[in-house]
């Protein structure tokens, strides 16, 4: 019985058009192609894969309908990142030039040659894939708002001044209900003493400041602009951006709703739930940026180094360097270093490994990531176990509750 000879593939994909290359077991081509971002595109790759028999497709990242379209048919996904497919062009030529179709002979012959020290692409669950997408998209419009906010407070520094600090910010409900009442300094001077009480009692304000503070905080404030075309434009602005931030608030909420409720079904989201000051939105950001195929991260330094809360350690002879790792998961990194840095608050143990950092010499960026590295295998243990975090169980915190009692 003759065995087939095997084959390898490689895919430079965008969202124009991608370049197939597949290789055999010499190195040589044996088929190339390029085919658009359409159906009957992806359908090409798949029917050119299985002709040559091809099992396993190198790609640079391990996201995106061309990785679903192939894990869906059956295939094997490895990723190559860009950069080490940059490098790799050395092996081919000094001149460094970027192609497509060269790119995806690259990947393919990388395979070829490496193949046991690529990663494979380990496909989430339906139910992780659409936290994560609604976490992310709350992560996006949070940016938003924090732009329009930002473009609100450039308007009334030049026009309004007397709206900036009259409450504790300038975007939440009752802030907002002022402006869009009243959005211009001319239209603020109708308010008195009387009249802003008033005003508040009608908007159910429940703040700490009294209508004398507020009508005395509008009176020493900068003189803007009163009259003419340049204050009633001014006018417009605010009302405009008065109500996107209203929409963007409601749909945060909306989303932060689905997000809840989605976390809530997820068989993982009780573990993340456990975790002091987790609360809702952290548990489900730590949750849809680490993922539940546990084969991903084998062990605890596999997921500190993903998020890039592990040292990057590279020695030369008598040289030895520890810096910040720069390639990892910047929204995993950023939610679990979020999360671990509150933490002291409520765990004497994260409280403890945090001071003695800091008793190190260490800068609060540098002590936060320590106790995230320190949290990761705890974390670890916990997501692979699938049993929720139990304070009872952690021997360090114990021994601390102990000597403090």
């Amino acid at each position: 019985m003759i065995e087939a000879t095997p084959t390898y593939a490689g895919i430079d994909w965008s969202w124009q058009h991608h370049a197939l290359c597949i290789v055999d077991d010499d190195g040589q081509r044996i088929e190339e192609a390029t085919v658009p971002h359409t159906r009957p595109g992806l359908t090409k790759i798949t029917t050119l894969l299985r002709r040559h028999g091809v099992e396993r497709i190198g790609i640079e990242r391990g996201d995106g309908p061309v990785v679903e379209h192939l894990i869906r048919d059956g295939f094997e996904v490895v990723v190559i990142s860009a950069r080490q497919v940059k490098s790799l062009r050395a092996r081919y030529g000094s001149a460094g030039n970027k192609d497509d179709r060269f790119d995806a002979f690259v990947l393919a012959d990388a395979l070829r040659t490496d193949a046991g020290r690529w990663a494979i692409v380990q496909p989430d669950s339906e139910q992780t894939i659409a936290l994560r997408m609604l976490v992310r998209a709350r992560h996006d419009l949070i940016d938003h708002r924090i732009a329009v906010h930002n473009q609100l407070l450039a308007v009334l520094q030049h026009n309004f001044p007397g709206a900036i600090g009259l409450f504790s910010q300038l975007d939440i409900p009752i802030s907002l209900a002022f402006l869009r009442r009243f959005p211009s300094e001319a239209k603020a001077a109708w308010l008195s003493e009387l009249r802003m009480a008033h005003w508040l009692k009608a908007n159910a304000y429940c703040g700490r400041h009294t209508p004398t503070r507020l009508v005395d905080h509008l009176h020493e404030a900068a003189t803007g602009r009163v009259s003419g075309a340049a204050a009633e434009a001014s006018e417009v602005i605010v009302l405009t951006l008065v109500d996107l931030l209203a929409t963007l608030r409601d749909e945060q909420a909306r989303l932060e709703a689905r997000i809840k409720e989605a976390l809530l079904a997820h068989p993982d989201g009780p573990i993340f739930q456990s975790l002091p000051r987790a609360g809702t939105v952290r548990a489900a950001t730590l949750l849809a940026e680490i993922g539940d195929c546990r084969a991903r991260f084998p062990d605890p330094p596999a997921l500190a180094a993903a998020a890039g809360v592990a040292p990057s350690t590279r020695q030369s002879g008598k040289h030895l360097n520890v810096a910040y790792r720069r390639g990892c998961n910047k929204q995993l990194r950023a939610a679990l270093v979020d999360w671990a840095q509150d933490t002291p608050r409520a765990n004497a143990w994260a409280r403890d490994t945090y001071d003695r950092a800091r008793a190190r010499g260490c800068r609060h960026p540098h002590a936060a990531r320590i106790l995230a590295q320190n949290w990761t295998r705890i974390l670890w243990r916990c997501w692979h176990d699938h049993t929720p975090y139990n304070p009872d169980l952690h021997g360090r915190l114990n021994s601390l509750l102990t000597e403090a009692a």
